[in-house]
């Protein structure tokens, strides 16, 4: 539990936190690096060479026999390949969105994901939401409405990404296996498809590993580990901290992503984009106060009841 954890495993932990959402919030850079490569052919280098990294952490690891566990369970196979078409459906997003210079765009996304998982826990868990709960989802809600208001169409990518990693979350909360051996059999269940959408590209003259130079190969074959190394970080933040500390920091990752697309990638932020931004912002400081205090009021009743 978290309370026996010693100060030095909390400040590992935070720094593993760092690291993962740092590097998330970077992993703009990485696929600008790709610019000329299809978003579809990055999608099918990730799985591949995820599939690949996996398997030598695991043996590294010795978790081999959580995975024969799991694919003698079907429903939590049948999961997970729900689990996979989800995230599969996020990273194309993702990557397609930096190709199209939609960076503000996929950061405003990932800054909605908690207020999405909270609201997706309302519909199909059942959750309550609180008062203050309420108001963050509406502001949310405002941010929405106001770029349809203004530009007559919603931030669709942002949309899909929040959505898309919220229904993900959702089901992997409800699937008994830990990140990285859920991540390995998702890649798993998606390398045939790759391979063959591989093949297809091959055989239509559309591919770009081995076509075009040395440095794109090497980009493409390290998208195993822009996928894998956050995630390692990222299970070690989760075992040392708490996950109100792990949530507090996610905010790192859009933040990096935004000033990116502003400062580096030149993006525009006009005045209706600001003022999205600034509804959403203010829903996450509700929703994160809001946690705060609560917080505070169980550890004070947990304190009176010793």
């Amino acid at each position: 539990m978290i309370q026996n954890t010693s100060e030095q495993d909390i400040r590992t932990g935070i720094w593993y936190a760092l690291a993962a959402y740092g590097l998330w919030g970077l992993a703009p850079v990485y696929f600008k690096w790709l610019d000329g490569v299809a978003a579809t052919e990055i999608l099918i280098h990730r799985v591949i060479w995820s599939v690949a990294v996996l398997v030598v952490l695991l043996a590294v690891m010795g978790s081999w026999s959580a995975i024969r566990t799991v694919f003698r369970q079907p429903k939590v196979l049948a999961g997970l390949t729900l689990s996979a078409a989800i995230i599969s459906i996020n990273w194309l997003t993702f990557i397609w969105a930096v190709g199209q210079g939609r960076i503000l765009e996929s950061s405003l996304g990932y800054f909605m994901n908690p207020l999405v998982s909270i609201f997706l826990g309302m519909i199909f868990l059942s959750e309550r939401l609180r008062p203050w709960q309420w108001l963050a989802i509406f502001l949310a809600g405002a941010g929405v409405a106001w770029q349809l208001i203004l530009h007559g169409s919603l931030p669709w990518v942002a949309l899909v990404l929040a959505f898309s990693f919220g229904f993900y979350g959702l089901l992997r909360k409800q699937i008994p296996v830990d990140a990285i051996s859920g991540l390995f059999i998702e890649t798993v269940i998606m390398f045939p498809a790759a391979i063959i959408w591989l093949l297809w590209l091959l055989d239509s003259q559309q591919l770009s590993f081995g076509h075009t130079d040395l440095e794109t190969d090497l980009l493409l074959m390290a998208a195993g580990l822009v996928t894998s190394i956050p995630l390692l970080f990222f299970a070690g933040a989760a075992r040392r901290l708490s996950l109100t500390l792990v949530g507090f920091i996610q905010y790192m990752a859009p933040s990096i992503t935004f000033l990116l697309a502003v400062l580096v990638y030149g993006e525009d932020l006009g005045e209706g984009k600001l003022a999205t931004f600034v509804l959403i912002w203010l829903a996450l400081l509700v929703f994160t106060m809001e946690g705060a205090i609560q917080k505070r009021r169980r550890n004070r009743l947990a304190q009176s009841s010793c």
